[in-house]
């Protein structure tokens, strides 16, 4: 004896199903909603592979919110690069007090912890349809000079002042090694997290400690 399958929720007399409702978000946190699923697009596939509709379809929101929110996709995808690929002032201003080590270790740890939870979004640059947009290189010289600036805030070598040019000059090349590691990490898979950790942070102690001296003739303190 065979048994009659289980009803179905709309079968069941007495339920009514409802349609799934749009979940109401005030405007900042449906820009970010929408900010989130197309950085998580981006990560996931090039430039050219995805559409401001998909973007949209990721975010369960009419295509013109895009448009609303951003212009279109192009200046969403800038701004997903210029927040990414920025040092946050807040994550400085929360470094340890104290010893210099403890410090430049709490950075690295923020930097790896940020490429982390967006994926490197803007690691794989020059690859991408964008070729070489001005509006985006501008985006990324902007970035790394307000990082340098961060950097060196960070490694408590702010009142070395005389020196200022050369020291920008030195973060500016160890800007160049840390991206170039975390490639090695999130791309290639080519170095650990552990290990790209220590590489960026035992360089950039010994820039603090060995390179800006030699300069400066000075310790930083």
């Amino acid at each position: 004896m065979t048994q009659d399958p289980p009803l179905a929720p709309s079968e069941v007399p007495g339920v009514e199903l409802q349609e799934p409702r749009r979940q109401r978000l005030n405007p900042d946190e449906r820009r970010q909603q929408i900010f989130d699923c197309a950085q998580k697009l981006f990560t996931d596939h090039p430039y050219e592979d995805v559409s401001a509709t998909d973007i949209a379809a990721a975010a369960g929101v009419a295509r013109g919110l895009i448009n609303h929110y951003f212009g279109n996709k192009r200046t969403l995808y800038l701004e997903v690069i210029r927040v990414n690929s920025t040092v946050s002032e807040v994550a400085v201003a929360r470094l340890p007090e104290g010893r210099l080590e403890d410090r430049i270790d709490a950075a690295v740890r923020w930097y790896l912890n940020s490429l982390e939870r967006t994926g490197g979004t803007w690691l794989g640059l020059g690859s991408g349809g964008m070729g070489r947009d001005p509006d985006l290189e501008k985006i990324l010289i902007d970035a790394e000079n307000a990082s340098v600036e961060l950097l060196i805030e960070a490694c408590q070598l702010s009142d070395q002042l005389e020196h200022r040019g050369q020291i920008r000059a030195m973060i500016r090349v160890y800007a160049q090694l840390a991206r170039s590691g975390a490639r090695e990490w999130l791309l290639r898979k080519t170095l650990t997290r552990p290990q790209v950790h220590a590489l960026l942070a035992s360089t950039l102690l010994a820039i603090a400690r060995e390179a800006v001296p030699a300069i400066t003739k000075d310790l930083p303190h």
